[in-house]
């Protein structure tokens, strides 16, 4: 009974996938999958750097921001996957080929826009200059000063410039890349876990079918869009724990998506780690409202470590909403 969420625990864990159910924990899941430019729109951007140190930046070409700089970025296109869309709007803005290292930060605004920022490195290409300029972008540079002296698009890079390289100095979590499993909806496994002063770990798990990681499906409809991907977290745990648990923030430790997944579909599944504060020392997790979920108890050494290392140096990947 233990063997399966210790497999998929060390899965999720080590920033690999693990394959979704037939059915998910919480309410009803929507019935219509996710298709990007009619339910959803994913963004992609990628930051790169040179020897010099100097990051690479675009001048747009966009009527409303014309002559402004920024990121590479642009929208993912369906049937394409995440690295590949990367990999496109860097070449198409910049000229320049390259290689995703690690997802740096995600970004949404609940499901319906949602924003990949990579760490990403050149492989090849010429840079884009003028006298290429097209309706991508007028050109590319390698900025080596201050970004705030150039005319930004917008001050939102400032922060993703920041994470970069403080990843490039000193990363806090391991290289995480999307990896390839198919995913209908947009949805979250939640490593949920519960550590008291003792060192005694515990994580949630549904008892639905061999005992897994509870995994749930974010809704389309207005109230959920607004909401964001913390929406269906908080509603589930709120269902199955007898008091407000106030979780802490969302981490992420891996993502999944397989491009033209079922039915054409441009589903995610986010791998999230979150915790349960204790209520004082020494204590136990709150008793599950239901059957359907209960605690297990993690006793196995190097499987603890993991978990609590992830939980105490916030190594996972920001989730920013």
């Amino acid at each position: 009974m233990e063997e399966a969420p210790a497999a998929e625990l060390d899965a999720v864990l080590g920033g690999g996938g693990w394959d979704l159910g037939v059915s998910f924990e919480g309410p009803p899941q929507p019935t219509s999958p996710i298709r990007l430019g009619r339910n959803a729109c994913y963004v992609v951007l990628a930051v790169l750097f040179n020897e010099e140190d100097g990051v690479l930046l675009v001048q747009e070409a966009k009527p409303e921001c014309r002559g402004k700089w920024y990121l590479p970025a642009g929208r993912m296109e369906p049937g394409e996957s995440i690295v590949a869309a990367v990999r496109r709007e860097v070449k198409e803005e910049t000229g320049l080929e390259c290689e995703p290292l690690t997802l740096l930060a995600l970004e949404e605004r609940g499901p319906a826009w949602i924003r990949f920022a990579f760490l990403a490195r050149p492989t090849g290409g010429t840079l884009k200059t003028l006298e290429e300029a097209d309706a991508e972008s007028l050109q590319a540079a390698w900025w080596a000063g201050d970004p705030c002296a150039l005319p930004l698009r917008a001050p939102d890079i400032l922060p993703l410039l920041d994470l970069a390289a403080r990843y490039r100095r000193s990363p806090p979590h391991p290289p995480t890349l999307p990896q390839e499993l198919p995913c209908a909806l947009l949805c979250l496994r939640l490593l949920v876990s519960f550590a008291n002063d003792a060192g005694d770990l515990w994580v949630l798990l549904s008892t639905a079918g061999t005992p897994h990681l509870p995994v749930v499906a974010c809704g389309t409809s207005p109230a959920e869009l607004r909401g964001g991907l913390r929406l269906p977290v908080l509603r589930l745990l709120r269902d199955c724990l007898p008091s407000d648990p106030r979780p802490g923030p969302l981490g992420l430790l891996g993502l999944q998506h397989r491009a033209g997944g079922p039915g054409g579909a441009d589903g995610v599944c986010f791998n999230m780690l979150l915790s349960i504060p204790p209520s004082s020392p020494g204590a136990a997790p709150p008793k599950p409202c239901s059957p359907a979920f209960r605690w297990w108890c993690v006793e196995e050494e190097n499987l603890r470590g993991r978990i609590l290392q992830r939980l105490r140096a916030t190594a996972t990947v920001p989730v920013r909403s």
